[in-house]
């Protein structure tokens, strides 16, 4: 059976690889009702809730809040949980066990597909051979097989981004529709990739000062989230597991050294579980022969999300004072993503490695958005079957 750790910020000083897999579980003194539950806690008892807000295809403006409140939806699921750990832990069976059992929505890993998989399902890694070097893409893959190759640090940089939208996305349909999410991995531990790549100079120093000046700029836009929990697995057992489970780029990857995935083990414990734990709740298992999803889902269980006084750093943002506090806060994620990602237009001109020349970019904009399905927004592209055009156009006018 899984070992379980839960710190308090406070209390969490010298977190070691020792202190992690030899302690004792926390079990916490239920006073209030206002805790997560499972399936199996509310048996067969059906949870009575406000029909969900469709934000994706409404918004939500000012205009959209003097009517539709905020947390009369939510719940004590209303939560986001991140899944984290090594590479090869069981992340992502694991989150989706758990966002069954809680009746959460789960959101996986964030890949570059997300950005070379278009609307319409055309892969623009077609368009490399007409792209100049800088411009051509490159993914984990491609990471894997050359971990020195100068578009490496554009690639960490771009899943920050990536998870950045997705936890946006999480926090849009948590306030949107009452319904909790689990996201395996997260924009807050995107930064331990970061620096296991530097520590093996995978990436510049110019790419790394670049990459915590665009964190920096962004990160504290989020709420951040009520619960992590952390999937320990040695480095020798996710070694093992990379063979097991023979995905030809990691089998055969230069990138994957026992150094660089050491510094992710490393830089997890010694600097992630400290500072989330400080905002957050942390759940910590030894993942090294599996767990059961049942025994963390009790564990969670036992958590009183409330319990903490009115300025203490634990789940502050989760403690709006007024009503329209949270409609703001919901606008913001779910209709103004849009300003938020603009954060990432740090003026930086310094990093060769991350900048392409006017020429260059010319090119890559003339393939790019004249691929199929990217010249107009989706839903506009009459070539792709969409329809309905002219109604949509008067619609879009009318509406701004």
């Amino acid at each position: 059976m899984a070992s379980v750790l839960r710190f308090g910020g406070r209390r969490l000083v010298n977190l070691t690889e020792q202190s992690l897999l030899n302690v004792r579980k926390y079990q916490p003194t239920l006073q209030q009702a206002c805790f997560i539950s499972g399936k199996t806690l509310r048996g067969s008892q059906k949870l009575v809730k406000a029909k969900p807000y469709d934000y994706k295809n409404k918004g939500y403006n000012v205009l959209n809040a003097l009517f539709d409140k905020t947390t009369h939806r939510m719940d004590e699921n209303s939560k986001i949980i991140l899944v984290e750990g090594p590479l090869a832990a069981g992340k992502t069976k694991f989150a989706k066990e758990l966002a069954e059992e809680l009746d959460m929505l789960y959101m996986p890993e964030a890949n570059m597909d997300m950005i070379f998989i278009n609307p319409y399902g055309y892969d623009m890694r077609k368009l490399d051979p007409q792209m100049p070097e800088n411009g051509k893409s490159f993914d984990v893959r491609n990471f894997c097989l050359t971990p020195n190759h100068v578009l490496a640090g554009q690639l960490q940089i771009r899943m920050y981004m990536l998870r950045y939208s997705q936890y946006i996305d999480a926090l849009a349909h948590v306030l949107s529709t009452g319904q909790g999410v689990v996201l395996d991995r997260s924009v807050y531990s995107d930064y331990v990739f970061a620096e296991a790549m530097f520590k093996s100079n995978y990436i510049s120093k110019g790419v790394r000062s670049v990459y915590y000046d665009v964190k920096e700029n962004s990160i504290s836009q989020l709420l951040k989230p009520h619960l992590v929990i952390y999937l320990d697995v040695p480095v020798e057992t996710v070694k093992q597991r990379i063979k097991e489970r023979n995905i030809d780029y990691e089998v055969n990857s230069k990138a994957l050294t026992d150094k660089y995935l050491q510094d992710i083990d490393s830089v997890y414990k010694q600097k992630f579980l400290k500072e989330v734990s400080i905002a957050s709740e942390l759940l910590v298992y030894d993942w090294s022969t599996g767990g059961e999803t049942e025994v963390v889902v009790e564990d969670i269980e036992r958590i009183d999300f409330d319990r903490f006084e009115k300025h203490d750093p634990k789940l502050k943002q989760w403690r709006q004072p007024k009503e329209w506090d949270w409609c703001e806060l919901r606008m913001t994620y779910a209709n103004e993503k849009a300003d938020l990602m603009n954060l990432f237009n740090v003026p930086r001109f310094d990093v060769p490695e991350l900048m392409r020349s006017g020429s260059d970019s010319k090119i890559w904009h003339d393939v790019w958005f004249n691929a199929p399905g990217m010249k107009y927004a989706y839903g506009y592209n009459e070539d792709m079957g969409d329809t309905g055009l002219i109604i949509k156009r008067k619609l879009k006018h009318w509406v701004e």
